[in-house]
């Protein structure tokens, strides 16, 4: 599902260079559930960058669900952005001034679906994270939590085979980041392919495989149940 093969990124600021990624060499299969773990600077925000196809690599090569993704360019890489992958961010990244069923139905508009068939998804999708009721509010009535149930939701609309979770619990409270986890275990139940970045041990132990980084480097790679990998 995603292969990285000598995966490099240096970011230069003027005559300052700075390697964010050394050589990575990552494979990630079809149904898999990963944790992507590391302290501030080590490198797992930028991999996650690049496997989202937000940033590309400055060498190596990036193949997603059989597509080679250097090769794309920008209105590829958007296509792909919103037909493979589902995003989950800390932040949420909702609009406020859209309603939680308008923000649901985003990705489905950019992919030009029919009104009624966004509308009758959305629903689906907010039903089954538990927020038929608050269809008509707008995030700033929502709790932390809410909200980010709206951001799986959304990423959820367009059946993509991967979903991308960058620190999804880092602002939420330890009984809503629980309930938000056992929502991606039912996600990842399903079949979808899950990567999930976080600094956090515990929330890393919900995944089946646990990747840690340094230094722009891959230093363990675990399976659950084995000593390494």
């Amino acid at each position: 599902m995603i292969t990285l093969r000598g995966i490099t990124k240096v970011y230069k600021n003027g005559s300052l260079e700075v390697q964010a990624l050394h050589g990575i060499d990552l494979h990630i299969g079809k149904g898999e559930f990963v944790a992507i773990m590391g302290p501030s600077g080590s490198g797992k925000s930028t991999l996650m960058n690049i496997i989202g196809c937000l940033d590309v690599p400055t060498s190596g090569s990036y193949e997603l669900d059989g597509v080679a993704v250097e090769s794309l360019n920008e209105r590829e890489l958007a296509r792909i952005r919103n037909r493979k992958i589902g995003f989950v961010f800390q932040s949420f990244n909702l609009l406020p001034r859209q309603t939680v069923l308008q923000n649901v139905m985003l990705p489905m508009m950019y992919a030009g679906v029919p009104r009624e068939k966004r509308r009758e998804r959305a629903l689906e999708l907010l039903r089954r994270v538990g927020l038929s009721e608050r269809v008509k509010h707008r995030p700033n009535e929502l709790s932390g939590g809410q909200k980010q149930r709206v951001a799986i939701a959304r990423a959820l609309t367009m059946n993509a085979p991967v979903l991308l979770a960058d620190e999804p619990t880092g602002n939420l409270d330890t009984k809503s980041s629980r309930e938000i986890m056992a929502l991606f275990k039912e996600i990842h139940a399903d079949g979808t392919t899950i990567v999930l970045v976080t600094h956090e041990p515990d929330i890393a132990e919900h995944a089946e495989r646990i990747i840690t980084f340094g230094d722009g480097r891959i230093l363990s790679d675990r399976r659950k149940g084995s000593g390494g990998g």
